[in-house]
């Protein structure tokens, strides 16, 4: 199973992440109007650091999101708002990170939707609908994935602590395709602010 960690923004807390819950990969904010809105002078201060880098865009413009991949020397890039499978297209081509669709959850999903996005994407990933676009602690109903239909992997979010882990794994057990979790709001001491002894304890049931 794969971890990521989404949120991160205090160098402290990021070296702390990498060296005691070893994620897989580490999630940097680049929408605006999150509270864990990552600012340009991390890029420095993390540089060096050894992490798989994931960058979190809300609808941002194609220079941004490759400005952002040159200076944070990102790996991924996870699509949280309404990009078109056309858009992911261009970025696909002129990208080489992969590329994980954040597909937003209410009542049910709508696979006919996703078809056009899937041989430009790496992954999906389903998180709870929210108007913040992430980071709400909220979880949705993981039933809806019970009939998901591709070979594609996905990750799932939305409101995961540390009492989710035993059902992550079966969830696992009846759907091969999920490949791991993205972790955030109920790991955290304030936003941004990562609790390591949570994340290890989760991690170490997730990933023994």
């Amino acid at each position: 199973m794969e971890v990521k960690v989404c949120g991160m923004r205090e160098p402290e807390n990021i070296r702390n992440l990498i060296s005691e819950v070893k994620p897989d990969w580490m999630g940097l904010i680049f929408y605006s109007k999150s509270p864990r809105f990552v600012s340009d002078d991390l890029a420095v201060q993390i540089s060096e650091l050894e992490i798989n880098k994931v960058g979190v865009f809300v609808n941002s413009d194609l220079e941004t999101i490759l400005e952002k991949v040159a200076d944070f020397g990102l790996k991924a890039i996870q699509l949280h708002g309404n990009e078109s499978p056309e858009f992911v297209q261009n970025l696909a081509e002129k990208s080489d990170c992969e590329i994980w669709k954040v597909i937003s959850v209410k009542d049910e999903i709508e696979w006919e939707s996703l078809k056009s996005y899937l041989p430009f994407v790496s992954k999906f990933l389903f998180d709870t609908a929210t108007a913040v676009h992430g980071g709400s602690g909220k979880r949705f109903d993981w039933k809806v994935l019970e009939t998901y239909p591709f070979d594609k992997g996905f990750l799932l979010s939305g409101g995961l602590d540390e009492e989710s882990a035993d059902e992550v794994l079966a969830l696992r057990q009846q759907i091969p395709q999920l490949q791991g979790v993205d972790l955030n709001s109920k790991f955290e001491d304030a936003p941004g602010i990562k609790n390591i002894e949570k994340l290890k304890r989760f991690t170490k049931i997730i990933r023994p």
